[in-house]
């Protein structure tokens, strides 16, 4: 759940289903302090063009001849705010808060924050921008602020809602250690059932053991941090023999429910001569229309996929009996569907595709007992936490760390890289993972920027800076198809002897508006979980088997559908339907198309992440 800063008093949270209360600063700002203007020599914390543009100070007067002439630097005279406008600007901003018009809002109060403004409420309005930002779901820029609060504004009487503010923005960002420190320096008697309440809802959100272990190490003490990590390891089902020592002596120190806390016994898994799967996919049958047909083209050629998968697993003596569901397009028709009895005892379930739905089917999956695969999704946060549910596909943060480990190699780390990322969860997850493998593993990231795609001013401001040309590499992420050319066209025009290397999606490589000469820069890499060779005697066999049903080439959807119920029904006979011991330690499988499926050490997403590049019309598998 996300927690959202009030503006009204008293603070409202709202917190695993409890309302709590504490003071809020929003509609009683801070008695006004005078405000100095900032030291010449330490200009502002702001965003770009975020301040009032300065006007420098006339030079002074030129020595006299007999004595050499010193340089003098023209400084930025703090351009103030007139007070009766600064006090409209504050008033207008908050009612624009309050009524939830938070870039308007922000548009009057972020100006008002800077040093340079001069302005008497300067910290309220510094935490109110914040605030806005926070409700815009801006969390960079929330923090960017809170930081110029804490820096410029240290005594702000209202430091304790900042502070609780800031760590959420670290919680929403997955800077566990920086959010658990931030609560740690609020005041012992402020906020203390909201600050417990808030690491309640965040921690289990921890997917890194080495997170939890440091934090645990760094607050021995913490009864919240150590009930999620015992809730992480049992409901998760992360638990191993080597946790016993540490979860009993959690549940001695902080005497939590021994009942409670027992590790579940792992799935008994019983092979069987035949395997009952169900497909659960939005056919809508019930709309015949052409184009209701022609939007569902994708499921009904992975259906395709699944049932030519079928009759291979049958010649080869391992017979899988298929139940196709219509879930539709909305969650009614698939919760009607999960009503069904005869649907609790199938061996395996696949689908949907739609997001609300596949959160259901993984409930149900962990409820039931019965391992679900998500055919398409990237979509890491659906597998977490529940041992009954897998991604065909690798996830983005998957993708983004393998390709870190890459770009190491391939880049090398003594220039930082770039990485630019389109403003969407998958997206931001990938840029997020590359950048904490990247840095881990010894190398720099210069700067994560997010962009719109369909916005020139974001693109524009993404690429703009001195980042790109200083960059060993540049990551640009996004999968809309303006954004090839745009970034490949800059990249060129750097100069060949320190040109950034570029990796980017392996959609860039069906894009029209890209020609060859484009694609095939000499450090030019693309990342393709859905890579396959044409060529290869696999899919040529497969393309032969669809055309014979079909009588239409195979989609990369049919391959996926094909591709996913050869292995995962291989995976059956192999392990029996409770499958998760034996597939965490099975070596990676060679695909009949693509390029493998790995499930090691317990990952529910898979591993095998192809990273290609063009040389002349040929594809080459880098890794």
């Amino acid at each position: 759940m996300t927690f959202t800063p009030s503006l009204r008093r008293p603070l409202r949270w709202l917190v695993a289903g409890l309302l709590l209360t504490s003071p809020a600063l929003a509609q009683t700002p801070a008695k006004p302090q005078p405000t100095s203007p900032a030291p010449a020599t330490k200009p502002p914390v702001a965003k770009p063009g975020a301040a009032v543009p300065t006007k420098p100070q006339p030079a002074s007067a030129a020595p006299a001849k007999s004595q050499p002439a010193k340089p003098q630097l023209a400084k930025p005279k703090p351009t103030a705010v007139p007070p009766a406008e600064a006090g409209v600007r504050y008033r207008s901003g908050k009612t624009q808060l309050d009524q939830g018009n938070y870039a308007a809002a922000l548009a009057q109060l972020e100006p008002l924050a800077q040093p340079t403004a001069r302005f008497a409420r300067a910290a309220d309005a510094a935490y109110l921008a914040a605030v806005a930002n926070a409700r815009l779901k801006q969390w960079p820029e929330a923090e960017q602020l809170l930081n110029l609060l804490r820096t410029e504004y240290p005594a702000y009487p209202n430091m304790p809602d900042a502070l609780f503010l800031q760590a959420q923005v670290s919680f929403e960002q997955e800077d566990f250690d920086t959010a658990l420190k931030t609560l740690t320096q609020l005041p012992a008697d402020k906020l203390v059932a909201e600050r417990e309440a808030m690491k309640a809802t965040y921690l289990p959100r921890i997917k890194e053991r080495n997170t939890w272990q440091r934090n645990l190490r760094r607050y021995p003490d913490d009864a919240t941090l150590a009930r999620a990590y015992a809730d992480h390891l049992i409901a998760g089902g992360a638990f191993t023999d080597a946790d016993r020592p540490q979860l009993d002596e959690l549940i001695a120190k902080f005497s939590l429910d021994p009942a409670r806390y027992t590790p579940r016994p792992r799935p008994v898994s019983v092979k069987k001569t035949s395997y009952n799967v169900a497909v659960l996919l939005p056919f809508e049958l019930a709309d015949p229309s052409w184009q209701t047909q022609r939007k569902n083209q994708f499921v009904t050629d992975l259906y395709a996929g699944l049932r030519l998968a079928q009759d291979s697993l049958q010649r080869a003596g391992r017979p899988i009996q298929l139940f196709a569901y219509d879930t539709g397009a909305d969650t009614l028709t698939l919760k009607q569907t999960l009503a069904l009895p005869e649907l609790a005892g199938m061996d395996m379930l696949i689908g949907p595709v739609y997001k609300s739905g596949a959160k259901l089917l993984s409930r149900y999956a962990r409820e039931h007992q019965i391992v679900c695969v998500n055919p398409l999704s990237q979509d890491g946060d659906l597998v977490v936490d529940n041992q009954w549910h897998y991604l065909f596909a690798p996830s983005s943060a998957t993708q983004g760390r393998v390709a870190a480990q890459f770009a190491l190699n391939a880049f090398g780390a003594g220039r930082p890289g770039l990485v630019l990322y389109e403003d969407s969860k998958d997206d931001a997850d990938f840029a997020a993972a590359y950048k904490t493998t990247f840095e881990e593993q010894g190398g720099k990231i210069s700067a994560l920027r997010r962009f719109n795609p369909d916005v020139d001013e974001s693109l524009a401001a993404a690429f703009a800076g001195p980042e790109l040309a200083a960059s060993s590499h540049v990551v640009v992420v996004s999968d809309n198809r303006r954004i090839g050319p745009y970034a490949l066209r800059l990249v060129q025009q750097q100069p060949a002897a320190t040109r950034p290397g570029v990796l980017a999606p392996g959609s860039w490589l069906d894009n029209p508006r890209l020609d060859v000469s484009q694609l095939n820069g000499p450090a030019t890499y693309f990342i393709q979980p859905k890579y396959y060779d044409e060529q290869a005697l696999g899919f040529r066999r497969f393309r032969q088997l669809y055309l014979q049903r079909q009588h239409l080439p195979p989609s990369v959807f049919a391959s996926q559908g094909f591709e996913l119920l050869l292995y995962f029904g291989n995976v059956l006979f192999q392990y029996g339907p409770a499958f998760q011991t034996g597939l965490s330690s099975a070596p990676q499988a060679t695909g009949a198309i693509f390029e493998g499926e790995s499930y090691p050490g317990g990952a529910h997403d898979n591993q095998v992440v192809p990273i290609v590049k063009l040389s002349g019309l040929e594809y080459q598998v880098m890794r």
